[in-house]
């Protein structure tokens, strides 16, 4: 009868394991849903004392995102819901705060003159279908393949941005193809609605192209290239081509170059970026970045504050420091140099001092943003 009554019973065990084991897988394969996001905020002096308590400079695009010195300033604050299956991925990206209405320049403030869009909340919307395990398309908004650094805060090592990045494109609304060539490369290309806008200001698209590769372990390989007409009334061809690679030499070290070079109505932009991060504990790493940029045909937004038709270059020098404080808190002390070519005859200089005038042909600035993610 014990026999019988503990066969009973270890039938039922067996039985109520399987369930459970059923009931967690099944379980696992009902949550394709995860939500992610952050929120950042940073203080930033700047050593010049600018009379106009900003970082901007005489063209008002010396700085990219942190604009305003000597003020507590709330950067972005993101939510994500991602979905993924093994046949589809999608994204909802949404981001509020000043980081992302500078992130939505090219769009009006709204269609109906007097309103808001909901419209430009959205820092990406998009559908992945994997047809196969070597294709997928993607459709709706996503960001840009060009450059090394991203708008998200707590992705990149560096908090303040390059010129690399605020000179190019940041999203782009469309088609585009991914086919896996092997486990190591990959090319993809589509078709978009021009640089940074949701609608397109003339009757031609854009088309994109990138090419991956991984040449051997820890390092990655992207060769981009992005072109477009976007002239409302006649011809302002866009052309870019863009070059970024990181390499994990160590578990502590990391390399990454980035370099671009840009066309449009005849005149060129470009430079290049080389960073450097070295991680000496699980709580603390410090970050070089150096990067030179040259908008000398003043086709892009720096400007030659002697003489304003033409353009100018920079070379820019920026420290950080990447503390964990826990695992969803980050903090980013950080010194950033930018120095410009010097003004010639009395036009004056590309950036304000304390008295308001412009005698400063470099800018430094120091602080510090805390991040926290989820």
């Amino acid at each position: 009868m014990k026999k019988l009554i503990f066969t009973v019973l270890s039938l039922f065990s067996i039985a109520a394991t399987q369930a459970q084991e059923s009931t967690t897988t099944t379980e696992e394969k009902k949550n394709p849903l995860t939500f992610s996001g952050y929120v950042d905020t940073y203080f930033f002096g700047n050593l010049n004392n600018p009379a106009s308590r900003s970082n901007l400079g005489v063209s008002g695009f010396e700085r990219i995102f942190d604009q305003k010195p000597g003020q507590f300033q709330l950067g972005l604050a993101q939510t994500k819901l991602s979905y993924s299956t093994d046949k589809v991925d999608a994204v909802i990206d949404l981001v509020f705060g000043n980081h992302a209405d500078l992130g939505n320049y090219g769009n009006p403030i709204s269609p109906v003159a007097g309103a808001t869009s909901t419209a430009l909340a959205i820092k990406q919307a998009y559908i992945t279908w994997k047809a196969s395990d070597k294709f997928s398309l993607t459709a709706g908004q996503f960001g840009t393949h060009i450059g090394y650094e991203v708008i998200d805060a707590p992705v990149n090592f560096n908090y303040s941005l390059s010129n690399l990045f605020g000179n190019g494109p940041f999203y782009h609304t469309g088609l585009k193809a991914t086919v896996a060539l092997s486990d190591k490369a990959s090319l993809t290309a589509g078709l978009v609605n021009g640089i940074d806008t949701k609608d397109d200001n003339n009757d031609k698209l854009g088309v994109m192209a990138q090419f991956y590769v991984s040449p051997a372990e820890g390092w990655n390989l992207y060769l981009n290239w992005l072109g477009s007409d976007e002239g409302v009334t006649e011809k302002s061809y866009y052309s870019i081509i863009d070059l970024t690679t990181s390499y994990q030499i160590t578990e502590k070290f990391l390399l990454g170059v980035n370099a671009a070079y840009g066309t449009q109505d005849k005149k060129s932009w470009g430079g290049a970026a080389l960073y450097a991060q070295v991680a000496f504990t699980d709580k603390f790493g410090l970050g070089v970045r150096y990067e030179y940029f040259d908008n000398t045909s003043g086709i892009r937004g720096l400007k030659n504050p002697s003489r304003p038709n033409e353009g100018t270059s920079v070379n820019s020098f920026t420290l950080t420091g990447n503390v964990t404080i826990s695992e969803n808190l980050l903090f980013k002390p950080e010194f950033r140099l930018d120095s410009y070519a010097k003004g010639i005859g009395t036009g004056g200089e590309q950036f304000q001092d304390s008295d308001g005038n412009f005698t400063k042909s470099s800018q430094s600035t120091l602080g510090g943003a805390l991040i926290f993610k989820f």
